[in-house]
């Protein structure tokens, strides 16, 4: 699958930050679905019929933490083979072990990644 093609949807509460990864992944000629909830996030996959092909998800997020949304993720058969990549600015080893117990491809910390290489990542993991 080309770039062109992927949509990743973004799950990030924080606006500038929200803004940052949106504008990097479209000049990867990546598209987008912005989200700043979970909420927001799993609505957006009820009422649309074309998934992501990945979530960019923020662990700790205004309204549930990531283990909650993964938790609901995987609940539906439709959802549950979307692949999700966690960033966070924060790890214990439970945290990151359970997160990916429940699926999470890869768990990322912000604070020791530049923005290009966790795209890399991220193109890696579709």
């Amino acid at each position: 699958m080309s770039k062109e093609n992927l949509t990743i949807m973004v799950v990030e509460d924080e606006s500038l930050l929200l803004e940052a990864i949106t504008k990097k992944l479209d000049l990867y000629k990546i598209k987008t679905v912005s989200c700043t909830s979970g909420t927001q996030a799993l609505d957006y996959l009820e009422n649309f019929k074309q998934l992501p092909d990945l979530v960019w998800l923020d662990y700790h997020l205004k309204d549930m933490d990531g283990l909650e949304f993964m938790n609901k993720l995987k609940m539906r058969d439709k959802w549950k083979d979307i692949p999700v990549v966690v960033v966070s600015n924060s790890a214990t080893d439970d945290k990151v072990h359970n997160i990916l117990g429940l699926g999470a491809k890869k768990y990322i910390i912000k604070a020791e990644h530049r923005l290009d290489d966790i795209i890399k990542t991220v193109l890696e993991i579709i």
